[in-house]
């Protein structure tokens, strides 16, 4: 996986300290193209005076700029948002927090990554659910490989999620969950991000049966209702905040 080296000067040009910075998108799903964009997900902290008081500090910021011939697109919300976001079903700040591709990291960081089992329930599953069904339509409509894959991706990260607790990213780490024909799949779409999808197996079929598992996975889930890191992080945002250790 080619990561451009210039990555790490990256968060030192923020308007605002980062708790961390991670890699998103294909590269941590394992199937990045030659000229797949970099997306860069992470967490900002707003001083306390953009908080409180009347002008306040914005709440995610969203840059798209290329360097190099590669497009980068760095999003980035405040520690508090973002928290209220893990506490909530969102897969999408789960897997940006626990990117093993990290580009920026900090005490807080491990702090969060330390908290975030307490932050996952067996309600994500319809976060992974929605997500493949939206993906799924895009694959219908257009034909292209990248939503069907986003597709078979998000149904696997979701089924293991609920069996295992364990949450992966990787599709390439998840093949046992998937059709025989998602290396092929893989192998194409590392040649173009755009590709137009092969004409391999019965995809509609193989993706209601990862429904269907992910469904049974969800209603069997050893995972709790709710989240009980609330106090934690509610601390660790006052903590940061106003500037303690």
């Amino acid at each position: 996986m080619n990561l451009p080296a210039w990555l790490p000067e990256i968060p030192g040009e923020q308007p605002y300290p980062l708790v961390f910075a991670t890699v998103s998108g294909a590269h941590l799903y394992g199937f990045p193209s030659a000229d797949s964009d970099v997306d860069l997900r992470g967490v900002h902290v707003l001083p306390a005076a953009e908080v409180a008081g009347l002008v306040t500090g914005p709440q995610t910021l969203d840059t798209t700029w290329t360097r190099d011939g590669v497009e980068v697109d760095l999003v980035t919300h405040d520690l508090a948002k973002f928290c209220r976001l893990l506490l909530s079903r969102n897969g999408y700040v789960l897997e940006q927090l626990l990117s093993p591709l990290v580009v920026a990291s900090s005490p807080a960081h491990e702090e969060l990554t330390a908290l975030a089992p307490a932050c996952l329930t067996r309600h994500h599953a319809h976060h992974y659910l929605g997500f493949a069904r939206t993906q799924w339509r895009l694959y219908e409509k257009t034909g292209e490989l990248k939503p069907l894959l986003y597709t078979f991706r998000v149904l696997a990260t979701g089924i293991h999620l609920m069996k295992t607790g364990e949450l992966r990213a990787d599709l390439t780490e998840l093949y046992g969950y998937g059709p025989s024909y998602l290396p092929e799949l893989v192998a194409a779409k590392r040649e173009a991000e755009h590709a137009a999808a092969p004409e391999i197996g019965p995809a509609a079929r193989d993706v209601a049966r990862m429904t269907g598992e992910l469904e049974l996975a969800r209603d069997a889930s050893a995972l709790p209702e709710t989240a009980s890191a609330h106090a934690a992080l509610h601390d660790l945002v006052v903590r940061l905040r106003l500037g303690r250790p």
